[in-house]
Formats: structure tokens, sequence, C-alpha cells
């Protein structure tokens, strides 16, 4: 990231982070600017990251990474409203279902264009974003979008656009099923007899630990559970009743119906 001009087009949440990430990796606060139509976002930002702030033109014409993190309904205008040319670098965006056909219509034939899909959990450095690169994206402007996300945690290329709609039902929606199971196990826990602050307390820690467990070990997640489910055992008994009942099954049709409503939203922005 040396020797590079970040520009922000919206100042949001993610954009938030993502400048956060970067100022943590070591990109200089004068390598980053700023744009949103609230001013308070903004000045807040100055103050605290010690950025600069200026408008979507100005960045559009200085920034060698342009990441347009505006909400998907603002996108067209955003877009429509910056003039950029075939060597104005790489355009970064982070809105849900806005395609690269569409940005290039609202942008340019000869854009460099990087589409994203983050979670929530980059806003904690825990991020998994899927990158999906247009072939006038360079090996280098590559490099630089993946460190960009890896800023707040990790990210993976996808060959295929559509593989974008897989990864919004995985991982862009995947932390609210964790939270349901949580919540589920946190209810029953506290029905059982445990306090709402125990239930609670242990479940974090067991979801944190089980997560830990996982990208630390050598292990699939199949090998993981088997080990950790003694013949006869207690576990054994609440896995065979989550067996019983259909449970992978349920995981399956939850993930396809929301990959589904993915590419219906993105169809939608395409009308």
């Amino acid at each position: 990231m040396e020797n590079i001009t970040v520009g922000f087009i919206g100042a949001g949440n993610m954009a938030n982070c993502l400048i956060r990430g970067l100022l943590a990796e070591g990109l200089g606060h004068s390598s980053i600017i700023a744009a949103d139509v609230d001013d308070g976002k903004l000045q807040a930002l100055n103050s605290e990251c010690g950025i600069r702030i200026a408008d979507n033109q100005s960045i559009a014409d200085e920034a060698n990474v342009i990441v347009l993190a505006v909400k998907p309904q603002m996108m067209e205008s955003v877009c429509r409203g910056i003039v950029l040319n075939s060597d104005s670098g790489l355009v970064v965006s982070v809105a849900a279902g806005i395609t690269v056909n569409l940005l290039r219509k609202w942008l340019g034939d000869n854009i460099a264009i990087v589409r994203c899909m983050p979670n929530t959990p980059a806003l904690v450095g825990k991020g998994a974003t899927g990158l999906y690169a247009n072939e006038i994206v360079s090996s280098a402007q590559r490099i630089v979008a993946k460190s960009l996300m890896d800023s707040v945690g990790i990210s993976v290329w996808v060959d295929n656009e559509i593989d974008i709609d897989t990864v919004t039902a995985v991982s862009g929606s995947g932390p609210a099923y964790f939270f349901l199971f949580m919540e589920a196990m946190q209810e029953t826990a506290s029905e059982l007899g445990l306090s709402e602050d125990v239930a609670q307390r242990i479940v974090y820690q067991t979801a944190l630990g089980a997560a830990k467990l996982a990208i630390e070990s050598e292990d699939t997640t199949s090998e993981l559970r088997h080990k950790v489910t003694s013949p006869g055992g207690t576990t054994e008994q609440a896995i065979e009743t989550f067996e019983k009942n259909g449970l992978k099954a349920i995981v399956r049709r939850a993930l396809i119906a929301a990959k589904k409503r993915s590419i219906e939203l993105a169809e939608s922005s395409n009308t």
C-alpha cells in the first residue's frame, strides 16, 4: 500500500473500520481521504484519525484507489456524479447487490473495478470478505484490493461474479446464523437453571473458543467434532438430536434461500 492514496466516498461504519484498519497497518494519515454527505461523520473521522476530507470529485481526481462505500440506493447518483478516466486507478465497491456491469455503466467501460462483499465482523477486525475483479484489474491492483480488505480480517478471491452471491449467503449473512444458534443456546441454558449472565458468558466464550480451535487446528471441522464426541456421552446425545432433526438439511436450505435472495436483489438493481 506504499505510495498509494485511498479515497473513501461514503464514511459510514464500513468505511470507518477500513480507514482504521489501514491506519493500523501503517498507511499514513495523509494518504487517506474521505467524503460524505454527513459533515459530522467527516469531522469526527478527521478529529479521531487525522485523515483528510474532500468532495467526491476531488477524491476521483486524486486517489489511486476509490472505495465506494455508500448505500446501494445511492450508488447510481454518486457514480454518475463523478468523472473518471481509464487511468484513474482502482475502484472498489463494498455495496451489496451492485454488479460490476452496473458500475461500468455508471462509471465507464475502461475502469478497473473490484466488487467486495464484507461482513459485519469487519467492524471488530475479524471480517471475511469475498472479492471479484473485472478483466481490467491488474495483478498489482488485486494485491492492493486484497490488502485493503485484509486490514479488517481475511479476504478471498472468487473467479465468477455469481459466486459473490454465495459469499453473501455464507459469510455476509453468516454472523446472523451463529447469533441465532447462540441465542437458542443461551435461552435453553437459562431455562435449565443458569442465570442469563452466566449463560451469555459461557456461550460467547464457547463460540470464540470453537472458532479459534478450528482455525488453528489441522483437522477438518468434521474431525474436530468427532474428537469431542465420546461414544455414549453427552455430546453424542446432542449431536444425534441435531442429526435426527435434519440440522444440515436446514442449513443447506437456508443458504440456498439466502443466495437466491441475493441474486434477486442484484437483478432488481439492474432494472
